[in-house]
């Protein structure tokens, strides 16, 4: 297998008149954020789809004429390092042919996109004449085509199942509207009202962060701001080596798994060789994966984007979010694995391995800074997308996100039924599903003693269940993980509980799903679809009894888990701690640790 180094967006040089003094680099940097967070909002008051608009799943940025982000808005730290690249190959593609009101659109992966459903939208910013930035937006569109409802499932084996693939094109060139490519979106879409409606909403916001950018060009002057610009990159870029350099140099390894690809039923390691040298690392996935059949594999721009998200995870955390923080940073990803695949690799669900690899670098960073890394969470939100037709035949895809929990960190319980910090996202709230899609929501809550065990517990598991209500039968596919490889425990917690997919649970129909899977509901089924807990963090004898009875009274551990695991007894007719056979329980407890720990003589 060929070994490729990551192609990372390069540091540019800017040309400044002068050294901007830091109350005004302040002022711009903060003015810059508020402007990506007003993109943001634009979105969310604009878009037609709930996986938009309710769901949040996308990103808005702004970034300089070279097209290095330097600023990115409140949304996904997965998409941090993505826009660079899409970005980059729009300008490359089109140098010397950009234009005041153009639009670009993307969403090529082979050409720097991350995955189909996720559509780029780029607008140049010009100030009489003069290229200042660009706005940016990255959405997840409900349908873009492709095989199935939603244009995502794991068991595509290539590319073409799963919808349009867009290279760079204009979508408008200075002002005008191409039809064709609207035409073409409108036809080989399922949904073509809603997922124009979202297209809509990303120019929209682009439009917003244009007006933003223009009125700081207005107060400040073009070459001020370049030189801003150049200053957050470089300051960023400063304070990323200096924290880098503050961490011992050598080389940490760790391996973690998926279940399979959604095809073939076979794990999937994803190794990573992080290597810190002075200022610099290197994270080096050799011996990962090679590119698999399902849906899953993982384009370049995503596997470094997540790369930066796991190392900016664990910094100070006043760091501007800009491309300066890949400049101290080399990835290597053998070309024509699952972190950096050929055509005509299938990409559509290809965020659980984003996630994956996040656990990974987690568990060579916790060799690192151990008291800054959490226990594995639940291992990325999970996917359950339900398609068809009603009976005046008009098509509907119901996209949810089940956002999940946390591990247990090194000072503080693992977060219940908090989304993955990787991938800031909800789920569809119950009122809004229910109006728009013939589904009902018939559970939603936490599941006892799923969270790893630990000094600090992980976060419990949420579970879900969905019935389908429709007329005639409808497509299911789930994206989920985590069921032959539970989210791990560090510095002596314990693993969280395993995930499920089960349909019609308790019936004489009952039966478990894979954990990807594409499948059929009849009217009247039920899905039900449990997530892993969080992974434990520390001794589980070494947590405080009151937190103990605080779980048990919240129902998030049983009472027999309390005894057995933690040590902690009650008197057995109130909720109160009996210390004293607290101590001898745990005492007991410690000789059966150490015993095992030691070669496992029988402790009597």
């Amino acid at each position: 297998m060929k070994r490729r180094r990551a192609s990372k967006p390069k540091p540019t040089l800017h040309t400044a008149v002068a050294a901007v003094d830091p109350i005004t680099l302040g002022v711009v940097r903060n003015n810059l954020s508020a402007v990506a967070d007003e993109m943001a909002n634009t979105v969310i008051r604009t878009a037609y789809s709930t996986i938009v608009r309710d769901c949040m799943d996308f990103s808005t940025a702004l970034c300089d004429k070279e097209g290095q982000m330097i600023a990115q808005g409140v949304t996904i730290p997965f998409h941090l390092g993505s826009i660079p690249f899409a970005l980059g190959s729009t300008i490359k593609k089109y140098q010397g042919r950009i234009f005041p009101d153009d639009v670009f659109i993307m969403n090529d992966p082979f050409e720097g996109g991350i995955h189909l459903p996720d559509i780029f939208i780029f607008k140049p910013i010009f100030q009489r004449h003069e290229l200042l930035g660009f706005s940016a937006v990255v959405a997840h569109h409900l349908d873009v085509g492709g095989r199935v409802p939603g244009s995502a499932a794991c068991d595509n084996t290539e590319i073409f199942q799963e919808g349009l693939r867009i290279p760079a094109l204009k979508l408008y060139e200075r002002g005008q509207a191409n039809e064709t490519i609207f035409q073409i979106l409108e036809k080989n879409v399922r949904i073509p009202v809603v997922m124009l409606g979202d297209l809509e909403a990303s120019i929209a916001a682009c439009r917003s962060g244009e007006e933003g950018l223009l009125r700081l060009a207005d107060q400040y002057g073009a070459p001020l701001l370049n030189s801003c610009f150049g200053q957050l990159l470089d300051y960023t870029e400063k304070v990323v080596r200096a924290e880098i350099a503050n961490w011992r140099d050598g080389e940490y390894s760790f391996t973690d798994y998926l279940d399979d690809d959604g095809v073939d039923h076979e794990p999937i390691p994803i190794k990573v060789r992080f290597i810190v040298r002075g200022d610099s690392v290197v994270v080096d996935f050799t011996g990962t994966s090679p590119q698999v059949r399902g849906g899953i594999n993982c384009p370049l721009p995503f596997t470094v984007s997540c790369c930066g998200y796991a190392l900016r995870s664990i910094m100070r955390v006043d760091i501007p979010n800009t491309s300066g923080l890949f400049r101290p940073m080399t990835v290597i990803a053998p070309e024509g694995s699952i972190l950096n695949p050929v055509m005509p690799a299938a990409s559509s669900m290809r965020g659980v391995v984003g996630f994956r690899l996040s656990d990974a670098l987690f568990g060579a960073l916790a060799q690192i800074s151990p008291s800054s890394v959490p226990a594995a969470g639940e291992g990325g939100n999970s996917l359950v997308i339900i398609g068809g037709y009603n009976k005046q035949r008009h098509p509907f895809i119901m996209f949810d996100l089940v956002a999940g929990t946390w591990g247990g960190r090194p000072d503080k319980d693992g977060n219940d039924g908090l989304t993955n910090p990787g991938s800031v996202v909800s789920n569809i709230p119950a009122e809004v599903m229910e109006l728009e899609y013939p589904v009902r929501l018939e559970r939603y809550g936490f599941v006892q003693d799923s969270g790893g065990v630990g000094k600090y517990r992980g976060g419990v598991a949420v579970i879900r269940d969905w019935r389908y209500v429709g007329d005639s039968p409808a497509t299911l596919t789930i994206r989920s993980d985590r069921r032959s490889f539970p989210p791990y425990g560090l510095n002596g917690g314990g693993s969280g509980a395993p995930s499920w997919n089960i349909v019609n649970p308790g019936t004489q129909t009952e039966r478990v799903l894979s954990t990807k899977v594409t499948d059929t509901l009849q009217p009247g089924d039920l899905i039900r679809h449990v997530q892993p807990g969080g992974g434990g963090w520390g001794n589980p004898l070494d947590r405080e009894p009151s937190a103990v009875t605080r779980d048990v009274m919240n129902e998030k551990i049983s009472r027999q888990k309390a005894r057995e695991i933690y040590g902690v007894v009650f008197d057995s007719s109130k909720l109160e701690v009996d210390e004293a056979a607290t101590r001898r329980k745990r005492a007991t407890l410690r000789l059966l640790q150490e015993s095992q720990s030691n070669g496992g003589d029988k402790v009597s």
